[in-house]
């Protein structure tokens, strides 16, 4: 038997052999297409080629693409399990010409490699054509052999291929494998065409002609080829099969939930070990492409497969997690070709087990309810809306879940009213946000949010995918459109690799594009919850909702930011251990230039601590360990050790945030409940280095530190002062702590030279300015350009030699007035020093001044001496 994995290896090498590049599988999300929830085809990945809007090195591609159908246009999710040929994941095989060869070659191509590679018997093959495609019937006839019975003309969409409304399209050619009269079925184009007979296993697109917006279709000045075989189908007829489930990948799997669950793989529960199977497989091949289970977008329809297939394992007598424990099944048939379940098999296993935990949780409950329900309907009755609604709000059973759990009992459910009562939700939830006080402006990102849904964040995974731009918006006012000039905008897009500012990390710049059009992005927030919201300016063309652009974020400021948030984890657990488990965050901001952490501490740091704390970073930064991210419920992540963060709010479903090696009992050094972006390794922050500690308020600290290349633009900054100063001091570096510390010695011993010369100059000559003002001696001296403390001692020598008196003097020292005002203790009854500086101090330009009767100082902008000295005398003339 030609095994799944030697028909893969095959495909491929027949198209290497004939000059095609083996490109390998795209991720299940795409990254060209905005409108695409999973890549639903093998060429979504070569989209951009095939409009002109992206070149690579090489003009012919094959390649074995995963694919996913459950959501969308394209869902078969309700489907599989039931029938023969139905998957949520499959693989595309394909080979592709991008204006190298045309018709002759694909046709070729494949006839060769299915009736000699494969040695499949030309009698059992026949082929579909467009109906006006008479080029293609003539090249099978030339090529295969084909008389005009086995060429089957179609005149419908079936056969002709269009990428939209506009863009790129042609005919097609199908290959159809006829099973033989023995089984029921028509050829295609006959009223028993969804017959088991003749199964269709690879289609050729010609890709010949553009659709103009007009409808007026001109021929492309390069055509190319796309086909697509599905394997799972052609494997079914390479190993004797009419049936997907029995070909050797499937059956491994179907068996190892036989195995699991001590079942019989054909007997009562054949489909639910079918269901298992295959969401199985898309279950995992969605997680190690970075889609993690939530309440919205890829995320919700993930958590949709995995709960269906979990339900199918609790029908089969599951009690414990175990869906997980068939990923070591899959790995064994498929990690060769697809070595990302390898590498992400502990997420996979994590994030499986998890789910199904809290799935398990949820069942009993919602079964339970569902069971009461049920026992009060009539035989084939809907059951109400609003109990479907119940088990989906309270219990989190997804509609599909319940109707596909119904179904089995023969009843429906009332879909007009769960969407009634889901709207009855939404009105409630719109009047108790209005009513908490937030802005009533703000209410415009509710409608948007009621009329878009929420924003799905590749930002994860992607630092750049295309988009749809869904709203433009200006203040309140929604737009129709948005030329280009410098009045800022709102924009949301359906899908964004920009993470809006929440949880101290600062909102992502970048750009959207599109042919003729250039948006530059210069902040992104958070708004009602989950909408993402970019703001910034269209400087090329014009932005118009609907349309599809680029958007790729700043990608150096985006590693500086999540390098700094890895950072601030670290400097959290750090700080905890050195210093005390009572320290918690108070507040954080990361961004790209530098990070500054909040934390509750009553004291300040010592020099010593700090060290301490930014050595230990930096030990776990060179250890260069993974870092890990979990879904779990927040319980979940408390009880593992992870630290909730001040100001986060959190949901029922929680990310959280591994990093470091694990000591004793604990996993990871640092486990946190974090929604931000983070770096893959913790070698990739670079350096730490913590820069200032400080207080903010009555027991919180602020610490502000640095980290990669901000880090060594410091080191640098540093270095190169350090530089300038021992060159100055005409030392080396080992030497310049000493010879500035000798040079502050002999600043110190000058200066107090210099104050005792000035002491002696000014005491010497006081008596040559003492004037006699109503009985009262008086000295009034401008010192000058002199220390301003150095007027107090002044003074008071002063009225020491004078036995009795007033002594004021004035110094101007960095454009700053002083004045100090010193009275003998026989005088202070009549004269006050207090009151004389205050009045000195307001012609000065500055206002009050203290002291004692005996001695006051005040101060002001500027000395106005002769001002000062004239107001003094009037006021010792009238005391």
């Amino acid at each position: 038997m030609t095994s799944t994995n030697d028909i893969r290896s095959a495909f491929l090498e027949h198209f290497e052999a004939h000059g095609h590049r083996i490109v390998p599988s795209a991720s299940l999300v795409p990254q060209n297409d905005p409108t695409l929830l999973f890549t639903n085809a093998g060429m979504v990945p070569f989209k951009n080629i095939f409009t002109g809007q992206e070149s690579r090195p090489y003009s012919r591609a094959t390649s074995a693409q995963k694919v996913v159908r459950a959501g969308g246009k394209h869902n078969d999710l309700d489907n599989v399990g039931y029938t023969a040929r139905h998957h949520t994941f499959f693989e595309m095989l394909g080979n592709f010409s991008f204006g190298d060869y045309f018709k002759a070659e694909a046709i070729e191509f494949a006839w060769n490699l299915l009736t000699k590679g494969f040695q499949l018997p030309q009698e059992k093959l026949l082929a579909t054509v467009y109906a006006e495609d008479d080029e293609a019937a003539d090249l099978w006839k030339k090529i295969a052999g084909l008389d005009d019975s086995r060429i089957i003309r179609i005149g419908t969409s079936d056969n002709f291929w269009r990428m939209g409304d506009t863009g790129p399209c042609g005919p097609s050619s199908e290959i159809f494998f006829d099973h033989g009269e023995s089984v029921f079925g028509g050829p295609p184009g006959s009223p028993d065409e969804d017959g088991d007979r003749f199964v269709e296993i690879w289609n050729l697109v010609f890709m010949q002609f553009l659709e103009e917006p007009a409808g007026v279709r001109n021929p492309l000045p390069r055509p190319s080829i796309d086909t697509g075989m599905g394997l799972e189908r052609f494997a079914a007829i390479m190993q004797g099969k009419r049936d997907n489930y029995d070909t050797d990948t499937m059956r491994a799997l179907i068996e190892a939930s036989a195995d699991i669950m001590n079942q019989d793989p054909d007997g009562a529960f054949k489909s639910s070990h079918r269901v298992v199977a295959d969401h199985l497989r898309s279950t995992a091949f969605l997680i190690a492409d970075g889609v993690l289970p939530s309440k919205d977008g890829r995320g919700y329809v993930l958590r949709r497969i995995m709960r269906r297939a979990m339900r199918h394992l609790h029908i089969m007598g599951a009690k414990e997690p175990v869906f997980y424990r068939l990923l070591p099944a899959l790995i064994r048939q498929m990690g060769s070709a697809y070595p990302e379940l390898v590498q992400h098999q502990a997420l996979i296993t994590e994030t499986m087990k998890g789910e199904e935990e809290r799935f398990t949780a949820l069942l009993e409950r919602g079964l339970g309810l569902l069971s009461n329900e049920l026992s009060r309907l009539g035989e084939k009755e809907a059951l109400p809306g609003e109990v479907a609604f119940k088990l989906y709000d309270t219990f989190g059973f997804p509609l599909d879940l319940t109707q596909d759990a119904l179904r089995e009992k023969g009843h429906t459910v009332d879909e007009a009213g769960f969407e009634h009562a889901m709207a009855e939700q939404r009105q409630r939830a719109r009047a108790a946000w209005v009513g908490s006080g937030d802005s009533v402006a703000e209410t415009v990102w509710f409608d948007a949010r009621d009329k878009h849904g929420a924003t799905e964040f590749l930002g994860y995974v992607s630092e750049k995918s295309d988009a749809e731009v869904q709203g433009i918006f200006r203040g309140n006012d929604e737009l129709a459109e948005a030329p280009a000039n410098d009045d800022t905008i709102a924009i949301l897009l359906n899908q964004t690799p920009f993470y809006g500012e929440s949880g101290g990390q600062v909102g992502d710049h970048g750009t959207l594009m599109a042919p003729g059009l250039r948006v530059e992005i210069t902040d992104t927030q958070k708004r009602n919850g989950d909408l993402v919201v970019h703001y910034g300016k269209v400087v090329e063309g014009t932005l118009k909702p609907g349309m599809a652009v680029h958007a790729e974020i700043d990608h150096e400021r985006r590693k500086a930011v999540r390098g700094h948030h890895s950072a601030t984890h670290l400097l959290h657990e750090a700080l905890r251990r050195h210093i005390g488990s009572h320290v918690t965050q108070k507040g954080s901001l990361n961004a790209p230039d530098r990070l500054r952490f909040d934390i509750s501490q009553p004291r300040p740091l010592t020099q010593e601590e700090l060290s301490a704390v930014e050595a230990e970073v930096n030990q776990r930064i060179r250890e260069n360990s993974q870092v890990n991210t979990r879904i779990m419920t927040q319980d979940q992540a408390i009880a593992e050790g992870a630290m909730a963060l001040f100001g986060e709010k959190y949901g029922d479903e929680v990310r959280v945030v591994s990093m470091g090696k694990g000591e004793e009992d604990r996993s990871a050094y640092s486990i946190e409940l974090c929604g931000g972006t983070h770096v893959d390794r913790l070698g990739e922050i670079g350096f730490f280095r913590i820069i200032s500690e400080g207080g903010v308020s009555a027991g919180v600290r602020r610490i502000e530190a640095v980290s990669g290349l901000a880090a060594e633009k410091l080191a640098l900054d540093t270095e190169n002062h350090l530089k300038e100063i021992t060159d100055l001091l005409k030392v080396p570096v080992s030497q310049a702590v000493d010879r500035i510390s000798s040079l502050l010695e002999e600043r110190k011993a000058l200066n107090n030279q210099i104050s005792e010369l000035q002491h002696k100059l000014v005491t010497s000559s006081g008596a040559n300015t003492i004037e006699n003002i109503n009985g009262i001696p008086f000295s009034g001296r401008n010192l000058g350009d002199i220390n301003p403390k150095d007027l107090r001692n002044l003074a008071e020598s002063i009225t020491h030699q004078m036995g009795s008196g007033v002594a004021a003097l004035i110094s101007e020292s960095d454009g700053r007035g002083s004045i100090v005002i010193a009275v003998t203790k026989d005088l202070t009854e009549k004269v006050n020093a207090v009151d004389l500086v205050r009045a000195a101090a307001e012609v000065m330009g500055g206002k009050g001044g203290g002291g004692r009767p005996e001695l006051a100082q005040a101060g002001g902008p500027s000395a106005k001496a002769d001002e000062v000295f004239a107001l003094l005398k009037q006021k010792l003339k009238s005391s």
